[in-house]
């Protein structure tokens, strides 16, 4: 590597260092203009810190994070994926792109260390949904929210408690996952294979216990992942949507009309839970916190997959089983981390899905059909969630 890559590669460690320090979750790095890092969920321009990156600043550092394959890819198509490690500093999760025929770059910060359910501050039943046998458990939200992390504790929650053997389909790989009880395969996509479709297919064939799919991009991808946890195998994976609503009906809308009845049932079937999240800033102002809805398939919640004419009913059934099941809307969630002192008043109303409720909730005003409320209003002498067993958990 000659002398202009060293000194480029140099810069862009020591940026990245700085990245970190600072707490940035990403990177921006495009032409003629300075580095801009995001800080808590904020963009913040570093002007005062770096100069505006010249084409002969930024191509080179960009270039030598890729190999001669990338490259090929990266001219064919004009973007890619891949992972690039700092010693000493972490790990990023990078995409390069073109915009106006120059060169551009995202790089997003992976801790070096998995952190636990509980150091998330994930809800308690998380842990329970991570002990199903079988199903298929979805991790939603959008780009941002959080959901890479929060598949990474589940699946090392996994590795930690039962002898397993986990398969994990990565574009790229982020978290480094070591064995533990279980043994951890990682393969990721234009490295160790050709396609999320094409490992997942494979994976089959390698006697797996869980299989952590990256992303469900497209129909083939779901097809498969549908087939998997219907043979008896746990597969994990994320879906770009806001809610659990939102999440079953863009699995179903993925498939041609004809097809649709069919995959009501076998998502019915599969389907084991349904984990939405979106981030809120700390009351400290340095972190932030993921606010969770949490769907589980009971007998009930299947019958409404069935019956897509009943999919408004879902955010009732949610919301009212709480004490069963251990599910909880946004609204609820955010409640308990503005009563546990994480957020403020301001944020929690803020990220609300229907505000106007909520701050009669935080005043202590009850409504008609609250459900299973009173669990989080503190209003029914501490009460406990019960998690009666689904129909999954009879057949485990």
């Amino acid at each position: 590597m000659n002398e202009i890559f060293q000194n480029s590669l140099k810069f862009l460690n020591l940026l990245l260092n700085d990245a970190v320090l600072l707490g940035a979750s990403d990177v921006h790095l495009k032409t003629y203009s300075v580095p801009v890092f995001r800080i808590n969920g904020t963009l913040h321009k570093m002007d005062k810190r770096y100069e505006v990156l010249k084409p002969e600043k930024i191509n080179p550092m960009i270039a030598g994070i890729l190999n001669d394959d990338q490259r090929k890819a990266l001219k064919e198509s004009s973007e890619i994926d891949l992972s690039y490690s700092v010693p000493g500093v972490g790990r990023f999760r990078v995409n390069v792109f073109k915009q106006r025929s120059s060169l551009g770059a995202v790089f997003r910060t992976i801790p070096f260390s998995v952190k636990s359910i509980d150091e998330l501050i994930l809800p308690p039943v998380i842990k329970k949904i991570a002990d199903r046998r079988r199903g298929l458990i979805l991790v939603t939200g959008t780009t941002g929210s959080g959901k890479s992390t929060t598949m990474a504790s589940i699946v090392d929650y996994i590795n930690s408690t039962r002898d397993c053997n986990i398969i994990t389909i990565e574009d790229p790989i982020e978290f480094l996952l070591r064995d533990k009880k279980s043994i951890v395969s990682q393969r990721e996509i234009g490295i160790d294979t050709k396609s999320f479709a094409t490992a997942l297919r494979a994976s089959m064939r390698e006697d797996p216990d869980v299989i952590m799919v990256g992303e469900m991009r497209d129909l083939e991808t779901i097809e498969i992942a549908l087939t998997a946890a219907e043979t008896g195998h746990l597969v994990i994976s994320t879906l770009h949507t806001l809610n659990a609503v939102e999440t079953i009906n863009r699995i179903i809308a993925v498939f041609p009309p004809n097809y649709q009845g069919q995959i009501r049932q076998q998502l019915g079937s599969v389907l084991a839970a349904a984990i939405s999240q979106r981030l809120i800033k700390k009351k400290d102002g340095r972190s932030r916190v993921p606010a969770v809805e949490v769907l589980i398939t009971s007998q009930l919640v299947k019958e409404i997959i069935l019956d897509g004419a009943r999919f408004k009913e879902l955010k009732d059934v949610i919301e009212k089983s709480y004490q069963n099941y251990g599910m909880q809307t946004f609204d609820q969630s955010i409640f308990q981390l503005y009563k546990d002192g994480h957020i403020s008043e301001k944020e929690a109303l803020e990220n609300a899905s229907s505000p106007d409720d909520l701050i009669l909730r935080m005043q202590g005003v009850s409504m008609s059909g609250d459900g299973d409320w009173a669990s989080f209003d503190g209003g029914s002498e501490g009460m406990t969630p019960q998690y009666e067993p689904t129909d999954f958990e009879f057949e485990n």
